[in-house]
């Protein structure tokens, strides 16, 4: 018999990192019974197939196995994608990049300029209840979205930001996406989030905003309609209302980091 040596072991926490980060993310997503289930099936068949050598349950549960993983990508791709999302972060990998090449991140200062415009838009819209969906590009590039609405190129304006989400407007219903000092595009179309967690009470655009958070790492910010509040996507999760001090403290700091 094998001895158990370093290789075994790093193998073991592998495979509990892997599993950690999906139990977590399937968690925050409400389908944390659907993980212990699938984990029972494959101890199962591990047990059967692999220790006990079962041949017939064992081939049957095989064959299950084949075809399940391929209906799991299905079901769960929004959870997937959230995973690779995170396991992608250019912050944990930022001292790889460094290697190759001199990164340049703008000082709070520097992003304080692009910050305000943008603060002071979705207070005034918030004052008089203007549905607005505005996405800030981090490190993940949004190309494809800006191509789902009308490209503008502008830059960083409050009352341009605040003309376009006019209710009037041809563009207001679509999302806002803005790269670094640009305002890239407008009347975006975006993936929805299906969460089931959601409250009832928000609407599309929070559903969109939550949506482009689990599929990239950008920050979505949502001026509701209905009540005038202010809330922040990020990272598959959104804030409960906030003040504009706050979203002014939250979007530097991104800008910043960015």
């Amino acid at each position: 018999m094998d001895q158990f040596g370093i290789r075994d072991a790093f193998d073991i926490a592998i495979a509990g990192l892997l599993l950690f980060y999906l139990y977590r993310i399937m968690k925050e997503s409400g389908t944390l019974n659907i993980f212990f289930g699938v984990l029972a099936f494959i101890v199962v068949w591990v047990l059967t197939y692999q220790i006990l050598e079962l041949k017939l349950i064992g081939s049957i549960l095989d064959k299950f196995m084949g075809i399940g993983l391929r209906v799991l990508v299905i079901l769960f791709q929004d959870q997937i994608k959230r995973f690779l999302v995170e396991l992608g972060d250019h912050k944990r990998w930022r001292f790889l990049k460094a290697l190759f090449r001199h990164e340049k991140h703008r000082d709070k200062g520097d992003a304080r300029k692009y910050v305000l415009p943008i603060v002071y838009a979705c207070m005034n819209m918030a004052k008089t209840k203007t549905g607005a969906l505005i996405v800030v590009r981090q490190e993940m590039s949004l190309e494809s979205y800006e191509r789902s609405g009308d490209i503008i190129d502008a830059d960083i304006n409050s009352r341009l930001i605040e003309n376009i989400f006019f209710k009037n407007s041809p563009l207001h219903d679509g999302a806002m996406i803005i790269d670094h000092d640009r305002i890239r595009s407008a009347g975006c179309i975006l993936p929805v989030s299906h969460d089931r967690d959601i409250p009832r009470s928000l609407g599309l655009r929070h559903r969109s905003a939550l949506g482009i958070s689990q599929a990239t790492d950008a920050f979505a910010i949502v001026v509701s309609e209905e009540t005038g509040n202010i809330r922040v996507a990020h990272r598959g999760k959104m804030t409960p209302p906030i003040s504009s001090t706050d979203l002014e403290h939250r979007l530097s700091e991104a800008l910043a980091a960015g």
